[in-house]
């Protein structure tokens, strides 16, 4: 690590430079290129999608509907599930306890917590599944590493087509000593579908997490504008940074393995389709998105956003917002057309034609444009 690379905080105590996606522009090359022979195509294993998108598995946007929808739309919906979906035969009263009590401003923590309560069902994990299944899309659903042996059964008996394994930070090696911790490199060879795990933050958590078999990992701890896990852990990832991390060890792990090649997927504050371009700019795969679809009509939250780690039982780690008013359909949101010039619709139609103005017609080209860093940032007199 060159001098450069970090500072001192204080008596022979360093820090390592970090930068956030605001932080990052991207440079035009000498070429353009007519945004209809751009793709935005993506494919991991043998799953192809159109726009390289896979939904947060958050209640507030993600319901057996709009998982279906966002797969029509050319995306991965990923259901949660041990969210409202697994724990109530019909949710939509749950929802609307929500909706109610957003009236004065927010749910509060303490109802969230109540709401997630109820024990998750396995019968209802395959029922999901199936109603997911039976609408022609590629499924998905999130378990977290703790419940991962417990529940990843009935999702796989269900024929689900891709495993999530996500938590807010998860490794490859957990340290326990009340009883057996999951090995992910033992569950992971065992099962016959592609597993994407997350969050990591840094090179060696990617690269530990690629051997395991992954065919995807997750890299950012998914901080939004809500939650407060900063506050709460003192964990903050500078995701620019984190991504980079893992595009090389994404590199190293393909010359070691002779060829085997793990998909990154950024998962942060990922608000405005700026934001996307950015994150693949820096050698993300794909983009993992939850609050900036909050304000598609279709959302079971009715424009509330809540993660899942906002409703944990002991330490909640953000919480619910206000509502906002839709702007439009999922499909506007995600392809356009745009009527607002904010960045937050259209949001892949919009790096189409950021490819288009740098010129790269493919993802993986794309990953190769140049970048700045700008302002004070990248000043090294600092």
């Amino acid at each position: 690590m060159s001098a450069r690379d970090t500072v001192e905080i204080g008596l022979n105590r360093f820090a390592r430079r970090g930068y956030d996606l605001d932080d990052v522009s991207i440079v035009p090359s000498r070429r353009t290129r007519d945004v209809d022979d751009v793709s935005t195509a993506w494919q991991i294993d043998a799953f192809r999608f159109d726009i390289p998108l896979i939904t947060s598995p958050s209640d507030a946007v993600v319901s057996p509907a709009t998982a279906v929808a966002v797969g029509n739309a050319g995306g991965l919906g990923v259901l949660n599930a041990e969210g409202l979906w697994t724990r109530y035969e019909d949710p939509e009263p749950v929802y609307r306890k929500l909706r109610d009590a957003a009236g004065s401003g927010a749910p509060s923590v303490a109802l969230l917590q109540q709401v997630y309560c109820e024990p998750v069902k396995p019968e209802l994990i395959t029922a999901r599944i199936k109603e997911m299944r039976d609408a022609g899309v590629t499924t998905a659903v999130r378990v977290s590493p703790q419940h991962t042996e417990q529940l990843a059964p009935a999702a796989l008996a269900a024929g689900v087509d891709l495993l999530v394994i996500q938590g807010t930070i998860v490794s490859a090696e957990h340290v326990t000593t009340q009883g057996d911790a999951l090995n992910l490199k033992q569950f992971i060879a065992d099962l016959d579908v592609p597993v994407i795990v997350g969050g990591a933050a840094n090179y060696t958590t990617a690269l530990h997490l690629m051997r395991t078999g992954a065919a995807g990992v997750i890299v950012g701890v998914g901080a939004d504008s809500f939650s407060t896990g900063d506050a709460v852990l003192g964990i903050r990832v500078p995701l620019a940074s984190a991504i980079a991390d893992a595009a090389a060890a994404r590199r190293d792990y393909l010359d070691e393995t002779g060829g085997r090649y793990v998909h990154v997927i950024a998962n942060g504050r990922i608000e405005t389709s700026g934001a996307i371009a950015r994150a693949l700019a820096c050698g993300a795969d794909a983009v993992q998105l939850g609050e900036p679809l909050r304000i598609a009509a279709e959302v079971p939250g009715g424009g509330i956003w809540w993660d899942s780690v906002a409703a944990h039982p002991r330490l909640p780690r953000g919480g619910a917002s206000a509502p906002v008013p839709p702007v439009g359909s999922l499909e506007q949101v995600l392809l356009g057309p745009a009527e607002t010039s904010d960045g937050r619709t259209n949001l892949f139609g919009a790096l189409a034609r950021t490819m288009a103005k740098t010129g790269y017609r493919d993802l993986k080209e794309f990953q190769r444009v140049d970048l700045v860093i700008g302002g004070a940032i990248g000043d090294e007199s600092r």
